[in-house]
């Protein structure tokens, strides 16, 4: 006998993509205004990044899309799966722009070229910059609210973009004070470096998430605890096995019970424990399975990987 619910689905996060879009749009145009005001390779490296918000928050918005898609026959787990796509493909596409930044900024090194209107230029960046950490910090908060690994990402995209425009008008200003030109194309090149980084751990949380990673520590500690309270001579439990699937949690375990328990008996302990699992972790999905603890062969189906119960 297994017991399971259907998650409920949070209200849509599309309207943060679409506020991503916007954002990414007009920072572009700062960002490009800039560097056609200044012909800095630095601004050039930052403008960019900004093609690459563009990229990702569209990306983002078909994720978020097709995550909200409600299971269906063939589905049957529902999309939620496609989040870590769009976080993966955001960290290709922020690696592919290094490669260009970086390009770009040794050819600068090896002909150096000096910068115009640094002031305007500076001033456009900030605008662009103090607009980008507005929104970053925005969907960071949805993404955690709502377990969104595709707002998380474009969340902390924006905001290595904003410390990215940081030190590009750090290295503009020296420029301007100092009129070594050369300080211009390692700014941009730093930045490369920056964002390489940066693509590189997208890419890496994304195929964890692919391969459904356990939930966080402190939520197996918590689904541990309830099981724990409810065990005694009696009753126990044995294969827990928890995954995160975008931002969907799914956990399931072994109930096990002596044999003689009525069926009502059984699915109502189930029951419960379920409603407090889900008490300790919210929107858990659960699924149980209630076995005769004296059988022999409730014992043969653990799985390979499981979460360790202490105790049993």
């Amino acid at each position: 006998m297994a017991i399971s619910d259907q998650h409920q689905h949070p209200r849509s996060l599309v309207r943060f993509a679409w506020l991503s879009i916007a954002a990414a749009i007009i920072t572009l145009s700062l960002k490009t205004g800039a560097y056609l005001l200044t012909g800095s390779v630095g601004l050039l490296s930052d403008a960019a990044e900004s093609v690459v918000n563009v990229v990702a928050a569209l990306v983002a918005l078909l994720a978020l899309i097709q995550a909200e898609k409600p299971a269906d026959s063939r589905f049957t787990y529902g999309r939620s799966k496609a989040e870590y796509f769009s976080a993966a493909v955001e960290g290709a596409i922020i690696f592919a722009a290094a490669l260009f930044i970086i390009g770009s900024a040794i050819h600068r090194i090896v002909n150096p070229q000096p910068i115009e209107n640094v002031g305007t230029g500076l001033l456009i960046s900030v605008a662009a910059s103090v607009l980008n950490g507005a929104v970053g910090l925005i969907l960071i908060r949805a993404g955690k609210k709502y377990s969104s690994p595709t707002l998380n990402a474009d969340g902390r995209h924006l905001m290595t973009d904003v410390v990215t425009s940081a030190g590009v008008l750090v290295g503009i200003g020296l420029v301007g004070i100092t009129q070594w030109d050369v300080l211009d194309p390692i700014v941009a090149l730093v930045v490369g470096v920056n964002i390489t980084v940066t693509g590189i751990r997208l890419i890496s949380q994304s195929l964890q998430g692919l391969m459904d990673v356990t939930l966080p520590a402190e939520h197996n500690e918590a689904i541990i605890k309830v099981l724990q309270s409810f065990s005694n001579d009696d009753v126990t439990f044995h294969g827990l096995q928890t995954r995160v699937s975008g931002r969907e949690s799914y956990a399931n375990v072994d109930l096990l019970i002596p044999g003689e328990w009525s069926v009502r008996r059984g699915h109502d302990l189930a029951e419960t424990v379920k409603t407090e699992m889900k008490r300790a972790v919210p929107d858990l999905g659960v699924l149980i399975h209630v076995e005769p603890i004296e059988d022999p062969s409730s014992y043969e189906d653990i799985p390979d990987g499981f979460v360790p119960i202490p105790g049993f």
